[in-house]
């Protein structure tokens, strides 16, 4: 391992137990900004539901761990990890990540203040990082009876959340594109609650016991994935199924959207591909998992 790489692990660990000495669960990540230790299960015939109750290392964010020895165990399984990602949704902060994305397209920090006159919230002082491609992460603490999704611009255009079962990169993380950083001035912050008002538009309405899944629903999103043009296909067919799964009827509308997007050009493989990764980032992990 190059010098600079054994530096950026050496870093990465530090940021990681500086973390962890907070409360907050840790998992290493590779500068891709993906969980740095492979599955266990790679290569296992069938869909594996595994999240950590084998007893092995590799399911993401469910080894995430705020225990300092455990943190030094994940790390030296992964000595190329150069950075960290941080569980949301755990205790005790429950965390929610409010991740504004800056496209040319959009105007992220503005579609949140819009959000904000509408219905009459203010947006706290808060952690702040910044990230490489000029975007931000606020971080917000939920109450721990409250589950709040994962999500993809379900609040606006350019505005994710991560809650239950997503992480954040945290801060002092070495990525392909750069370094996170804590914004000027809100190093000595604590998370802040998470206004009342905020989260009921983080939150879902609660699923019905009695769904049907009748054949209309979800028709507005299959007609959304059909008009893809070349390029935007994927893009598409991934906004749509997540739609889908946090409204409580992916799986219902799973093989209409395969059909769809097969029909502007993707493959079946890649469109089962697309929305499985849409179910695992909306689909909330269970609270009974431990980590390790």
């Amino acid at each position: 391992m190059a010098a600079i790489d054994r530096h950026s692990a050496t870093l990465a660990l530090a940021h990681a137990l500086s973390a962890a000495e907070l409360g907050l669960p840790v998992i290493p990540l590779s500068r891709t900004k993906l969980p740095a230790i492979p599955s266990p299960h790679h290569g296992e015939a069938g869909p594996v539901r595994c999240r950590g109750a084998c007893g092995r290392t590799g399911h993401g964010v469910h080894d995430a761990t705020a225990d300092p020895a455990a943190v030094r165990a994940l790390f030296a399984a992964a000595p190329w990890a150069t950075g960290y990602g941080i569980a949301c949704g755990r205790p005790p902060h429950h965390l929610i990540g409010i991740d504004l994305d800056t496209k040319a397209e959009t105007d992220s920090t503005a579609a949140l203040q819009r959000l904000a006159l509408k219905h009459l919230f203010t947006i706290p002082e808060t952690v702040t990082v910044l990230t490489p491609s000029g975007g931000s992460h606020l971080w917000l603490t939920g109450p721990p009876d409250r589950v709040v999704p994962n999500s993809v611009s379900r609040l606006a255009p350019g505005i994710d959340v991560r809650g239950a079962g997503g992480y954040l990169v945290g801060p002092g993380s070495l990525t392909a594109h750069g370094v996170y950083r804590l914004a000027p001035g809100t190093a000595h912050l604590s998370p802040a609650p998470c206004p009342r008002t905020l989260l009921r538009l983080l939150t879902p309405p609660a699923r019905s016991p009695y769904s049907t899944g009748r054949p209309t629903q979800g028709r507005g999103l299959v007609h959304f994935v059909l008009a893809a043009h070349e390029g935007q296909r994927n893009t598409r067919l991934f906004w749509a199924a997540c739609r889908a799964y946090e409204n409580g009827f992916g799986d219902q509308l799973a093989d209409r959207l395969t059909r769809a997007a097969v029909r502007t050009g993707l493959t079946e493989h890649e469109a089962r591909a697309t929305i499985a990764s849409a179910a695992r980032l909306t689909m909330p992990a269970p609270r009974s998992v431990r980590s390790v």
